[in-house]
């Protein structure tokens, strides 16, 4: 998934909390008819990330696993996998499925994981914010490692890192996109969206307070440096925006305004969230009064 030049694309979001399977599924089937979508997105949680502790949720990548047949030719990814749930290594080998899963057409959406509830509850370490962000270049390097050809075949490739070493590892069978499935980041400070100039394919912001298009214009700018800073070419590379869309024709009527703001502040993709409790009218509702308006206003 690259960026064209003076072109916007429109994804959707229908994360996997405090919702039935069934209703994914038919959500994710009538986005099959809606073309204006082109790409489908879901968060990464053990539990409600919008409470203090607890609330149901799917595990994220055997869900999107389950629903890629009902989009086929658009591209799927996380906003975002949290990096600290699973092993880098482990982590390639579920991208590389996915790769093959949805013919090329998917993205390692990753960020350093947060929720402090979910992580003691079940037990997986959350490290101080220096480690994670380590752990995260870590994983980002592994993944560009099993990635690479010389992982399609021994000897394999050898990487000598603190968190995951790799000692003459292969990936087989090798991924379908060459060097890996692109990798988007969701790194906010001044660490992460370095990284994500020098190593990402992409980059998100979310959709929380304190964020809008002035924040992600600022950001965008010191993306663009980093990019420049290490000699890497920024044509191709996926600024990506997301809007929440409410429940009601007035949320969706802000969330249009708010999706023109953050393409006109150079956002390359938009990600609309849809509240996934409301199934298909909630993704129809959207894509006719924020998507289609906006996509037609800007051409």
């Amino acid at each position: 998934m690259r960026a064209v030049a003076g072109r916007v694309t429109f994804g959707f979001k229908t994360s996997p909390q405090h919702v039935a399977f069934a209703t994914l599924d038919e959500t994710w089937a009538a986005a099959a008819e809606l073309p204006v979508f082109t790409a489908a997105w879901m968060n990464d949680h053990f539990s409600d990330p919008a409470a203090e502790s607890g609330g149901p949720s799917f595990e994220a990548l055997t869900l999107m696993a389950a629903l890629a047949h009902r989009l086929p030719g658009v591209w799927l990814g996380h906003s975002v996998l949290a990096n600290t749930f699973r092993h880098p290594a482990l982590l390639a080998k579920a991208a590389t499925t996915m790769d093959h899963v949805t013919g090329g057409r998917f993205i390692v959406g990753l960020g350093m994981g947060w929720h402090a509830w979910e992580h003691e509850a079940f037990g997986v370490p959350l490290p101080p914010l220096r480690e994670r962000f380590a752990r995260l270049v870590s994983t980002v390097r592994v993944l560009r490692a099993l990635g690479s050809a010389a992982a399609a075949a021994a000897p394999g490739v050898t990487l000598d890192d603190a968190f995951a070493p790799l000692r003459g590892a292969t990936n087989e069978p090798a991924p379908l996109t060459p060097g890996g499935p692109p990798i988007f980041l969701g790194g906010q400070g001044p660490r992460g969206l370095r990284l994500a100039g020098e190593a990402g394919d992409g980059w998100f912001i979310p959709s929380i307070p304190f964020t809008g298009p002035d924040v992600f214009a600022e950001r965008r700018g010191a993306i663009l440096r980093a990019m420049e800073a290490a000699g890497r070419d920024p044509a191709g590379f996926q600024f990506v925006a997301q809007v929440g869309t409410g429940d009601n024709a007035g949320a969706r009527a802000e969330a249009r305004e708010l999706a023109l703001a953050y393409a006109r502040a150079g956002a390359s993709h938009v990600v609309v969230a849809v509240p996934s409790r409301l199934g298909p009218a909630g993704l129809i509702a959207a894509s006719r009064e924020v998507v289609e308006p906006a996509a037609a206003e800007l051409g």
